[in-house]
């Protein structure tokens, strides 16, 4: 027999998905910008900010109004709990996106303090933690999920990396101290960016099973 909570429940997914979406958009666009140093990329994240802003709202809405209608148990109520905390992490990554558009933005106004290897990577590690968040939500694959919770240690290492380099070069360049303090707070986003997708693997584990595994809690079958 259909319920009509699944209908609900699709909608909600439908939302999370274009919101993910947009927020991949926003990161993408925030560290392309740097990388190939192509400040046109910088007004596509403050317009994509505006929309995920938006749809974080909906969401929130959409939820209210399906709790109100369907009172919704077990499994269907920890779905609905994991979309509300996951649209405020992607909200919270829209902010990520825009505060890496921002130093960028300061960054390109100056010369390159020194050849970026180890930020494009780092980029492309958290961009892949988001998408695959995602995924983990879309499929419900707690299997995805705990991959990307692995992948936070690596994100964590590059930060540090980048960090200790930086420090390095100011103590060498007092010329380009501002434009290498760019590049930390641009490392500093990404790797909240990070801990935002490992945010939502956790909520997908929780949907799941119902294992709150947060601050080490829950228990790893």
């Amino acid at each position: 027999m259909h319920r009509h909570i699944e209908d609900e429940l699709t909608r909600l997914k439908d939302q999370i998905l274009a919101m993910g979406g947009h927020v991949e958009l926003a990161v993408e666009a925030a560290t392309q910008a740097l990388i190939t140093r192509n400040s046109k990329l910088l007004k596509q994240v403050h317009d994509l900010e505006d929309k995920i802003n938006r749809e974080h709202m909906e969401v929130d809405n959409s939820c209210v109004q399906l709790l109100a209608r369907q009172s919704p148990l077990a499994a269907d109520l920890r779905l609905v709990i994991a979309v509300l905390k996951i649209s405020t992490d992607l909200e919270r990554m829209g902010d990520q996106a825009v505060n890496i558009a921002h130093n960028t933005r300061e960054y390109l106004e100056g010369a390159p303090v020194k050849e970026l290897i180890d930020l494009p990577v780092m980029a492309n590690e958290v961009r892949g933690m988001v998408r695959d968040s995602l995924d983990a939500f879309v499929h419900q694959s707690r299997e995805l999920a705990e991959k990307v919770l692995a992948r936070d240690d690596i994100v964590d290492s590059f930060k540090h990396k980048i960090f200790q380099e930086l420090i390095g070069y100011m103590s060498q360049n007092s010329t380009q101290i501002e434009q290498a303090l760019d590049l930390i707070l641009i490392a500093r986003n990404l790797e909240r960016l990070g801990d935002h997708a490992t945010n939502i693997a956790e909520d997908v584990i929780f949907a799941i099973t119902g294992n709150d595994i947060r601050h080490g809690g829950g228990q790893h079958e």
